[in-house]
């Protein structure tokens, strides 16, 4: 039923895990554990990124900005997520939904935009490497998280201001401890084919065209890798790109997954979506540190040397 149509409802109702009536601490307990492992994972990184002088390099200031918009991802669930980890029943204003939607798909955008030209510096270093630093040198590397940035908030924004106009009359409550578009757009009593096709545009130019991007960047460095005479430099050039690949990975399974069920996926149990949408949210911003903190031996001695120094 509806109080209201035609202006944007007073609030949403957010939802945790299928099943569970009443939360506890048994819920709030490992996702405090691991946001604080994103937050600790993600600022370590960044301060050994920093810190060390060898780690000045196109590749690492992208890994950076990935670490960034990592944190940005996460920060901006964790209040709705530990609230209803607390609460059965927690409501968000319209407005704060809507921001928190809007800042989810952008920072997602800006993740998968890095994972681009994170494919690209390997497909460089790979392919190219007397070349490296001539093509990647810091001012590109500079514009080029301008525009990823600025591609994921400007793309996202009609998103935002569509959703903005919808009217609203149906159960206001989400799939979600979070605010998804296409989770908010099913509740929407009005024509929602102008808000879907754009939402579904803005997948396709970001993530659509990133993983076809990512893709060839493989193939290309696969080529080349193949071309090799000697063994050892396949597996030398091919360990290069482990880290990304499992960063790859880690992003696009969920976030596809995810995709394929909120449109095509209505016949399955709601637990599936509710998994996918955690995992999409919170494994990518826990495991990326780590990755590259097992297989970097700067950022491993870096983050091993402020943990002594804070042990002591």
């Amino acid at each position: 039923s509806s109080n209201r149509t035609g202006s944007s409802p007073l609030a949403f109702i957010l939802t945790g895990i299928p099943g569970v009536a009443v939360s506890g601490p048994w819920v709030a307990l490992p996702l405090c554990c691991l946001y604080v492992l994103m937050l600790l994972g993600n600022c370590c990184l960044l301060w050994a990124i920093r810190a060390e002088h060898a780690l000045h390099s196109p590749m690492y200031q992208l890994l950076s900005l990935l670490a960034l918009a990592d944190l940005g991802l996460s920060l901006c669930t964790l209040p709705t997520m530990l609230a209803v980890s607390s609460s059965p029943a927690t409501s968000l204003p319209f407005r704060a939904c809507l921001a928190q939607m809007y800042f989810i798909h952008t920072f997602s955008a800006i993740e998968s935009g890095v994972l681009v030209a994170m494919a690209f510096d390997r497909f460089v270093a790979i392919c190219h490497p007397l070349r490296y630093g001539a093509v990647l040198s810091g001012s590109l590397v500079a514009r080029a998280g301008v525009l990823i940035v600025l591609r994921g908030a400007c793309l996202v924004l009609p998103v935002a201001a569509l959703m903005a106009r919808m009217p609203f009359c149906r159960a206001r409550v989400l799939s979600h401890s979070f605010c998804l578009h296409q989770d908010m757009l099913r509740l929407a009593c009005g024509d929602v084919r102008p808000s879907s096709w754009y939402g579904l545009s803005a997948v396709i130019l970001t993530k659509g065209l990133d993983s076809l991007a990512i893709l060839l960047s493989y193939a290309l460095i696969l080529r080349a890798v193949l071309g090799t005479v000697h063994p050892a430099a396949r597996a030398k050039a091919l360990g290069t790109c482990v880290c990304h690949l499992c960063a790859v990975l880690i992003f696009y399974v969920p976030l596809i997954s995810l995709s394929v069920i909120h449109r095509f996926g209505r016949h399955l149990p709601p637990l599936a979506p509710t998994i996918l949408a955690d995992a999409y949210l919170l494994v990518p911003p826990v495991l990326n540190p780590l990755v590259y903190s097992w297989k970097t031996k700067q950022i491993r001695r870096r983050i091993l040397l402020l943990l002594c120094w804070r042990g002591s």
